[in-house]
């Protein structure tokens, strides 16, 4: 007692100070320490885990073989990845989702295993050479455009779990490709989710699986000044023959008669010869092609001159004169020529609206 007391006054203040100082905290932290007793029953929340974002781009190196029967045409493409997950390998469980005769693809791997990039970025490259289909729609034929199409999507992985990001420079064509008969568009990359329908059997997933996919898609078009030449030009040949037998004088009745219903019959029948060679590289379809109506009225435009020779026989209708006959066939000649071209006209507009 006598060395507290001997304690400058002072000291007795600091003592007391940090006596309550102590109290202080002893009871903060009573008051703030967390209750045990009911936390078996609170589950601590789960972090949403993102997708895996896979920057995806592609080359495509040759095109040939375009074959419009089976729809199908050849591609020589590479495919590069780049990504971080080291769980993952995108080049090795990527599929090609529109393979014609999937056996007859050829498929490389550049780097194995992947290449690692100087900030750690995994890099990976594959080629596949084989051919490619997609629905083509002929309707406008021969005028038609199309988009040659090859589909990539991951075998295991669905959107949720991986993502595809177009690179910055994402799809190249080689400038060397010459596909003959056709010109190309310029190229471009889409990346969608491609949702199925099903799970698959998995029933983590729910009733549909989304899957993220890549579309390489070229677009091609035919030459249109050469294809009207070839297409067109027979078929107005063969017409302007038809139409020049309204021109043969009517007093040579029976060589008019006789030479134009064969001449005509002939000319019909070289027209559908010509149908069938223009439609034999072709697909098989269930709807008439734009080439098809154009046909159809040179078919009729041979048949309306035919009816006018036959009904021009009948001189007694016309009075029996050869000058009332022949003005009546040029007049017969420029309706048909003006039903001919207004009808091919609305087929060629309708079809490229």
């Amino acid at each position: 007692m006598r060395f507290i007391s001997a304690l400058p006054p002072w000291a007795h203040v600091i003592r007391l100070f940090s006596l309550a100082l102590t109290v202080a905290t002893a009871v903060l932290f009573s008051i703030g320490r967390p209750s045990f007793a009911g936390s078996s029953s609170e589950a601590a929340p789960t972090a949403k885990t993102e997708p895996q974002r896979v920057v995806i781009g592609a080359f495509i190196n040759d095109i040939q073989e375009i074959d419009f029967r089976t729809q199908s045409y050849a591609v020589d493409v590479y495919v590069w990845f780049r990504w971080t997950d080291t769980s993952i390998d995108p080049s090795k469980t990527l599929e090609f989702m529109n393979r014609f005769a999937p056996n007859a693809h050829v498929r490389d791997q550049i780097y194995e295993p992947p290449k690692v990039l100087p900030d750690g970025t995994l890099y990976a490259v594959v080629r596949n050479q084989g051919r490619f289909s997609t629905k083509l729609a002929l309707g406008n034929y021969p005028f038609d455009k199309q988009e040659l199409v090859v589909d990539l999507e991951d075998s295991e992985l669905g959107s949720n779990f991986l993502r595809y990001v177009a690179d910055k420079n994402p799809l190249t064509v080689s400038p060397e490709i010459y596909v003959a008969g056709f010109r190309l568009g310029p190229a471009r990359m889409e990346i969608v989710d491609h949702v199925y329908p099903t799970n698959f059997g998995n029933p983590t997933v729910g009733d549909f699986e989304a899957y993220s996919r890549a579309k390489l898609i070229v677009p091609i078009e035919r030459p249109l000044t050469a294809l009207s030449v070839k297409t067109f030009l027979p078929i107005l040949l063969i017409l302007a023959c038809a139409g020049m037998i309204l021109w043969v004088r009517p007093a040579y009745i029976d060589a008019r008669v006789g030479l134009s219903v064969t001449a005509l019959l002939t000319l019909l029948l070289t027209l559908v010869a010509l149908q069938l060679a223009t439609g034999r590289g072709q697909a098989d379809v269930d709807y008439l092609t734009m080439i098809d109506k154009i046909y159809l009225a040179s078919y009729a435009f041979i048949l309306l001159v035919l009816l006018r020779v036959v009904r021009a026989s009948w001189r007694d209708g016309e009075h029996g004169s050869d000058e009332a006959v022949a003005r009546v066939d040029r007049s017969w000649f420029l309706f048909v020529v003006a039903f001919y071209a207004a009808v091919t006209a609305l087929i060629v507009s309708l079809s490229l609206s």
